[in-house]
């Protein structure tokens, strides 16, 4: 299982919000590029970078941001936030993107988002199932939808999307463990790599999680605050 670190960037610096709610934000550091190669220099490989300010804004802010993490380090970075239109596609990409995560797209207009993964293949398009209560949530977590999570990713997975982050934002920066039986219903239903978000708080939810099947985990305010250490982290790498 890959153990994907986060990055979350509101106003170019690195925060962590609670349950997705922007009044909550507590910034970690004002210069994400130095936790960056902090995971880098430990033997961590993949980065889950999200541009809140894009989200909120419904178009991609913090580019300069992922150009820089990109450029001056060799993580594979996953990008999302905000991404609404080709050209913010296309920017995230030149700006050194590995993969790109779709989610209000996804629900808002499947056509464009579908163009997109026949476009640039199932490799690099990433599906974003956040969901509250099941449901489907959009533009940066404020507004939720009536579409149960199960039935959007198995619609997609038979569109062809291998990746799906699914972030259960009841548990996001709650430090009370992980989701485990809605991700164990999603892999019974479909066949695609699960990466659990959401929740993590120690070690031994991370390995709950390899042992249910999912295929990356990322690791948000768990790092931040101190409950998984870098040296944790490189260890289970």
């Amino acid at each position: 299982m890959r153990i994907i670190p986060a990055i979350d960037i509101i106003e170019g610096k690195c925060v962590r919000l609670t349950k997705g709610d922007y009044s909550t934000q507590k910034t970690y550091n004002e210069n994400p590029l130095e936790v960056a190669k902090a995971f880098e220099d430990n033997g961590i490989r993949h980065l889950h970078l999200v541009d809140l300010d894009g989200a909120k804004s419904n178009k991609i802010v913090n580019y300069k941001t992922l150009e820089e993490i990109c450029s001056k380090t060799t993580l594979q970075v996953d990008f999302g936030g905000g991404l609404k239109t080709d050209d913010d596609l296309r920017i995230a990409f030149e700006s050194g993107a590995n993969q790109v995560t779709g989610g209000s797209i996804a629900l808002k207009n499947p056509e464009r988002f579908e163009k997109w993964l026949k476009k640039y293949g199932a490799k690099k398009i990433i599906l974003g199932a956040d969901c509250n209560n099941r449901k489907i949530a959009t533009s940066g977590w404020l507004e939720t939808s009536s579409t149960d999570v199960i039935e959007f990713i198995d619609a997609y997975s038979k569109k062809g999307i291998e990746y799906v982050i699914c972030t259960d934002i009841s548990k996001d920066g709650m430090l009370a463990g992980t989701s485990n039986a809605l991700y164990q219903e999603i892999l019974e239903i479909s066949k695609v790599k699960l990466i659990a978000s959401g929740g993590v708080s120690k070690m031994e939810d991370l390995i709950t999680l390899k042992e249910i099947g999912c295929e990356g985990a990322i690791v948000g305010k768990a790092f931040y605050e101190g409950r998984i250490s870098l040296k944790q982290l490189r260890e289970l790498c």
